[in-house]
């Protein structure tokens, strides 16, 4: 669900359709949070999930507030589980599949805000708890290892409660996941969601060098989505689009980008977001399109991306 891309374009009507389109061609998690919006995303599932919550799982996130000029975070116990009550309105629903901590609050030790969370389980409003990964920016501004603050903050809560998913970056432009993060949640049958699979629309091929984004719209401000950098990273798509034309006409750069995920393991999940019907559909079809050895050896020699990602 896109919440921070050209929101003066998104419209209810056709998002409905494009959640009712999801759920059409066989997608089954529909991954929000309580800050999107905020609360605007919730509300939007939740009309879907009246009419068809059985065909959906469910995962939403808790941890962070939208304030006039900032996003905290908030951890503290009793915070969790009202927001949780909330949720649970919003979506019409009365289990949330995954709850999933979108930030730990710095002011609350991280097993108090999983206890928490933890609790939810055992009251039957929760079936399964996660984790997004944090630390990210923090580690590349230090130097350390990515992740590592992530896999630290996994093993404190794994003492509280089991840890089902880890919601993280994982790309083709955006591998850091694969050299820690991934090997652990593989050794523990932790799910890793794949966020931003696809580059923030980058990995797509639709985007020009140098078009302009609406204010609203995140990646007007980011590094990577200059016009500079948007040329220097071409030839990751271009390499994308070769791949793709092996297997027909018709498959996309999206498609070849989504399915390397797919062929990353059983326990990787793409969570790409869309603002079209047509989109997701497309998203889709990568799940049945696989790569060959010689597919993945290229994207393996695909250049690094250039440009900051804080």
């Amino acid at each position: 669900m896109n919440w921070a891309y050209t929101g003066s374009r998104q419209r209810g009507d056709e998002s409905l359709r494009t959640v009712h389109r999801a759920l059409d061609v066989g997608v089954t998690l529909l991954d929000t949070a309580d800050m999107y919006g905020p609360f605007t995303n919730e509300l939007l599932v939740g009309r879907v999930l009246k009419e068809r919550r059985s065909e959906a799982f469910v995962s939403t996130k808790v941890g962070l507030l939208v304030g006039d000029q900032h996003i905290v975070a908030n951890g503290r116990p009793g915070y969790v589980k009202r927001a949780c009550d909330a949720s649970l309105r919003r979506l019409q629903t009365d289990v949330i599949d995954l709850y999933q901590l979108h930030r730990a609050d710095p002011e609350i030790p991280v097993e108090e805000t999983w206890g928490a969370m933890a609790d939810l389980v055992r009251a039957g409003k929760v079936r399964a708890l996660g984790l997004c990964a944090v630390g990210a920016r923090s580690a590349r501004r230090s130097g350390a290892r990515l992740h590592d603050a992530t896999i630290r903050q996994l093993e404190r809560v794994q003492q509280v409660f089991p840890v089902s998913a880890v919601e993280a970056e994982l790309s083709v432009w955006s591998k850091e996941a694969l050299d820690a993060l991934l090997p652990w949640c593989a050794a523990r049958g932790v799910g890793l969601l794949a966020a931003m699979p696809l580059g923030n629309g980058f990995l797509t091929g639709t985007l020009t060098p140098g078009e302009g984004f609406e204010p609203d719209d995140l990646r007007a401000r980011h590094p990577r989505f200059t016009a500079e950098m948007m040329a220097a990273n071409q030839p990751i798509v271009v390499g994308l689009r070769r791949i793709a034309r092996r297997h027909g006409d018709e498959v996309t750069p999206a498609q070849v980008a989504l399915a390397w995920l797919l062929a990353q393991g059983p326990h990787v999940v793409p969570v790409p977001g869309a603002k079209r019907a047509r989109w997701v559909a497309e998203n889709a079809t990568a799940a049945g399109l696989r790569l060959t050895a010689r597919d993945l050896a290229d994207v393996a020699a695909l250049p690094a991306a250039r440009g900051s990602w804080d």
